[in-house]
């Protein structure tokens, strides 16, 4: 059983203290006991306690930064959405094969921002720009957003934000169960709410600290039953020894939970796995144990943004991969919509 998450050690910037949030997350981690000390700024953090790197890297996983968000132009979140909306960075997983890894670089604490007003008035600037489109917002390009708002309630108010919107919606990905206080929100069917699934020799293996692939398919059986759309991100499509039986039993547990209401609007999402050589070295400087398979001489090679290319899986490799997942889908879930297969 995994716990909620509760940070062991809380920043605070100065500046957060005066938004409604930041005074009562302050008082929550008193009332609670756990340590709490000053910083000058989110992305300012030093003094992680730990005596070598990787005490360093597991004790910042398990610290919060209680903070303002400055920097109010929204990043592009293509295919899943326009815009992603940064209601907090960071995530305290340890799935050994993200891109956070490399993109939060020394910095893998979690941030939380409070600023939540302000956020939510850009939002409604692009919003009025994309008019009378809608506009679709990522809550969890750089965090897993669930994971920490039972502490914060940020999303709860992000998704009742966007349900009284006029061309809004918003969508986000997890890799917890924690989803209770979420049910009752009024998201009024704004809201795409996705998990992240994975054959069990994935999650076991790489995706320590989430919760168990049950738990993620009973809540999402949860979040269907409350009027959620539902979705599904399967990622990443990770070939091993049974890969193929792995992800029918995936898909075997799925059906088995979801009601006739959950699969009205049922989305998937399929995305193989990948790594770059920047990537590569912070795995295995972070987890120096690892099984992930990083061998470059397995993969083809395929150019990126800004000069740095992807060690991705053959082409063969890729048409059995995307071939077997359809073949899934089509199999138990025949009404959904597959978004991508990248």
């Amino acid at each position: 059983m995994i716990k909620p998450f509760m940070p062991q050690l809380v920043y605070i910037e100065p500046g957060a203290l005066e938004y409604h949030l930041g005074a009562e997350l302050k008082k929550k981690f008193e009332d609670l006991g756990v340590e709490i000390r000053k910083t000058t700024s989110h992305n300012q953090v030093r003094n992680i306690p730990g005596e070598n790197h990787l005490q360093k890297y597991r004790n910042a996983k398990s610290t919060l930064v209680v903070g303002v968000r400055k920097t109010l132009k929204f990043d592009t979140s293509k295919p899943s959405a326009e815009y992603a909306i940064p209601l907090a960075t960071g995530c305290m997983g340890h799935c050994q094969y993200c891109y956070l890894q490399t993109t939060m670089g020394d910095k893998p604490y979690i941030r939380t921002y409070v600023n939540l007003e302000e956020i939510f008035d850009q939002a409604e600037q692009y919003m009025s720009e994309r008019a009378p489109q809608d506009t679709r917002f990522e809550a969890a390009c750089t965090s897993d957003i669930v994971g920490i708002d039972h502490l914060t309630h940020s999303l709860k108010k992000a998704i009742e934000y966007f349900g009284n919107s006029e061309n809004g919606k918003l969508r986000f990905v997890t890799k917890y169960h924690h989803v209770d206080h979420l049910l009752d929100a009024d998201h009024k069917g704004k809201t795409r709410f996705r998990f992240s699934i994975n054959a069990d020799y994935v999650i076991k293996n790489f995706e320590q600290g989430t919760s168990p692939l049950d738990y993620r398919i009973q809540a999402a059986g949860k979040v269907a039953n409350a009027g959620y759309p539902l979705g599904f991100i399967v990622a990443p499509l990770y070939i091993h020894e049974g890969w193929k039986q792995g992800y029918e039993e995936m898909f075997k547990k799925l059906d088995a939970e979801l009601s006739d209401r959950a699969r009205d609007d049922l989305t998937f999402e399929l995305i193989q796995h990948r790594f770059t050589k920047p990537a590569k070295r912070v795995i295995q400087k972070n987890y120096p144990m690892t099984k992930l398979e990083l061998d470059e001489e397995k993969r083809k090679y395929k150019w990126g943004k800004y000069g740095i290319g992807k060690y991705i899986y053959q082409k063969d490799e890729q048409e059995d991969l995307k071939e077997t997942l359809n073949s899934f889908i089509d199999k138990y879930f025949p009404n959904a919509k597959l978004e991508y297969f990248t």
